[in-house]
């Protein structure tokens, strides 16, 4: 996807959606989708397991550091140990010098991972939106999806793309 925002010189400057990727709780990768990815998975990870295993351990590690450090807690966890879903700190989004990684962790486990240009704005609501709307109506609703199970469903993927378009 690509749209204009403004930028620090007043020019406009093209938003993009890279990838997008779906977690279990278990870090297992249910769903990954790509619009505009300029550094193939081979130049980086090798393969797109590996690259979804690091993106999960980004995720899990940032989120224990996050609770770690809190300093609004009296009670410390220890780094690395469990947190359960609720309850401690956690982040939203990052953003790095060639990208910002917007992330929810659903109530139900789910992670969604939506990777775009650093100027974007919070998309905390579109990220709800492709939990609840597409994810929960096409996929969990489905009588014939396992529950844990990677999937590609065509309706999703047409929702998600339809979806993503808007945000540019």
């Amino acid at each position: 996807c690509a749209c204009t925002t403004g930028s620090e010189e007043g020019a406009p400057v093209a938003m993009v959606c890279y990838n997008l990727y779906i977690f279990n709780r278990n870090g297992v990768c249910l769903h990954y989708r790509e619009w505009s990815r300029p550094k193939q998975v081979k130049d980086g990870a090798g393969t797109l397991a590996d690259d979804a295993k690091m993106m999960f351990g980004l995720l899990f590690s940032l989120k224990n550091v996050c609770t770690a450090i809190d300093p609004t807690r009296e009670e410390k966890r220890p780094l690395g140990a469990p947190t359960p879903h609720g309850e401690g700190c956690s982040f939203r989004s990052f953003t790095t010098d060639c990208y910002k990684l917007h992330y929810l962790d659903s109530p139900s486990g789910i992670k969604i991972v939506l990777n775009t240009s650093r100027e974007v704005g919070n998309l905390d609501k579109a990220l709800w939106t492709i939990y609840s709307q597409f994810y929960c109506e096409h996929i969990v609703k489905n009588p014939l999806y396992t529950i844990g199970e990677p999937f590609e469903c065509e309706q999703f993927v047409q929702k998600l793309n339809a979806f993503v378009a808007t945000l540019s």
